[in-house]
């Protein structure tokens, strides 16, 4: 009998936990990077909230202007390498306590309503969940890649780029 009882806590808990981390995806997603790290999810959240510092953890961007405050409303124009390209961005969403935060791309990427967002999900024991997720309503057809070729790049870029903010808030 008390085996059962431990097995049914264990049991809640797990879809507990299943539940919430289900909750930090949205299903009509473009674009959907999930990574678990062993770092707690305050850490993680801490590194990745600072907004104004991408260009020390992505491939692609060299240099960040930053413009307005830090949250709903702040902008940032990052450029590439060698300023070979450069996105605009602006936050539409933060939420703190629940350690996520939405940004519209504004200018420079193949997508049309190009919505990103991070998401850390606490996962216990000293592990977090980091979801990316990109929605767009369409393509913006070009000579420089598919959208698959985009879709492709985009994951890579959001994996690595979750590394190095793991890396960096294990420091």
């Amino acid at each position: 009998m008390k085996s059962k009882s431990i097995n049914l806590i264990i049991m809640t808990l797990f879809l507990a936990l299943f539940t919430n981390v289900l909750s930090a995806q949205d299903s009509n997603e473009k674009i959907t990077v999930n990574e678990v790290v062993d770092v707690p999810a305050d850490k993680i959240w801490n590194v990745l909230k600072k907004m104004d510092d991408v260009d020390k953890y992505s491939l692609a961007i060299d240099k960040v202007e930053w413009s307005g405050k830090h949250g709903v409303g702040g902008e940032r124009k990052c450029y590439g390498k060698d300023n070979s390209f450069y996105v605009k961005e602006k936050i539409v969403k933060y939420n703190d306590a629940e350690r996520s935060y939405s940004y519209a791309v504004l200018e420079g990427a193949p997508a049309k309503d190009m919505v990103n967002t991070f998401k850390v999900v606490d996962l216990g024991n000293n592990k977090s969940k980091v979801v990316w997720s990109t929605n767009y309503t369409s393509f913006i057809k070009n000579p420089q890649f598919t959208e698959d070729q985009f879709r492709g790049a985009t994951q890579y870029g959001f994996k690595d780029f979750i590394g190095k903010i793991a890396m960096a808030a294990n420091k």
